[in-house]
């Protein structure tokens, strides 16, 4: 792994990060938890990916970057300005959830606010309109940046293709992030596409492709951050694959031990991400392992406040129904 201080980010910096973290998968497994008690219908996880996302989002400047995430992203929105008691509210369906006030499904987050744009149910649109926002950096002379991710197995929808091809015909400040952790629902890597590496498609568009170790906080932050400041000068777009895991099924209505060996189950929490960045941060130095309970224990209770204070708002009611659905 690159050594944390190679990202040049300040201690409170990286600090900041185990925390947006560590907040992103005690909100998970709150979510889940909701599921199963059946407050809510439906959670599609993001365990596995949080440092990826974390190291991804702090690359961008969340205040004039535009943002497209894809349904697992909820770590990353959390980065970008979201709140734990938004995501709730987003799954409880109230009128006051930023994503769509009630109208869409859960984990489709959209924040006009934070420039967070939310993308339909089926997967991958939000790869051409982020080009199209692209675009539109171009046409007003802006400097902004815009960020989308979406999944390995949708990385293979037609769409996708023909936004990255516009994307590099125009040289647009765009990045295109794909997490690649191994599985579509239940459809293996093998079964799903036969390149090596899927950032070496960006070639075939005419513009830079990486694939970097998502579990590694350092190595993912300074892919992106080099990326960014590439688009920054109008050098154009870059496709990055970061490798990440799966450490649920694939939605709260799946089952991956039907599909998966015990043994593969098993090596996956031994790799598990979040393990891993707490013991860099305790071996470099910025953190110990008391501060992370503690830190930990404050988590919790947030994420308890949020859960209330989300479940505690109104529902949106049924004279609002045409309402936040059409334009204004």
């Amino acid at each position: 792994m690159e050594k944390l201080k190679t990202t040049g980010l300040s201690k409170e910096e990286l600090v900041q990060a185990y925390k947006d973290i560590l907040m992103g998968r005690r909100l998970d497994e709150r979510l889940w938890q909701l599921t199963r008690i059946g407050k809510t219908s439906f959670n599609i996880s993001g365990q596995g990916a949080e440092v990826a996302q974390v190291a991804m989002a702090m690359a961008f400047e969340p205040e004039k970057d535009y943002f497209l995430p894809y349904y697992r992203d909820m770590t990353a929105t959390l980065t970008w300005g979201m709140t734990p008691k938004d995501i709730i509210m987003g799954s409880f369906g109230k009128d006051a959830d930023p994503s769509s006030h009630g109208r869409q499904m859960p984990n489709h987050y959209g924040s006009k606010e934070h420039n967070i744009v939310s993308h339909s149910s089926t997967v991958s649109t939000q790869i051409p309109l982020a080009t199209g926002i692209a675009y539109g950096a171009i046409l007003e002379k802006s400097d902004f940046v815009t960020l989308t991710t979406t999944g390995e197995g949708s990385s293979n929808q037609g769409e996708v293709h023909e936004a990255m091809n516009f994307a590099g015909v125009k040289n647009l400040p765009v990045i295109f992030g794909i997490e690649n952790n191994e599985y579509a629902i239940s459809v293996g890597t093998k079964e799903q596409y036969a390149a090596k590496k899927l950032s070496d498609r960006a070639i075939g568009y005419g513009f830079d492709g990486f694939t970097v170790d998502g579990n590694d906080f350092a190595a993912t932050y300074l892919a992106f951050k080099k990326a960014v400041k590439k688009a920054r000068d109008k050098k154009g777009p870059t496709l990055i694959e970061m490798m990440v895991s799966r450490l649920t099924s694939h939605s709260a209505d799946d089952d991956h031990t039907i599909y998966r060996s015990k043994e593969e189950l098993d090596s996956l929490k031994e790799k598990d991400p979040l393990l891993a960045f707490e013991k860099q941060l305790i071996d470099e130095g910025y953190m110990t392992k008391e501060e992370m309970l503690e830190l930990d224990k404050d988590i919790k209770a947030q994420v308890n406040k949020a859960t209330d204070d989300a479940e505690d708002m109104p529902d949106p009611t049924p004279e609002s129904l045409y309402e936040q659905v059409y334009a204004e």
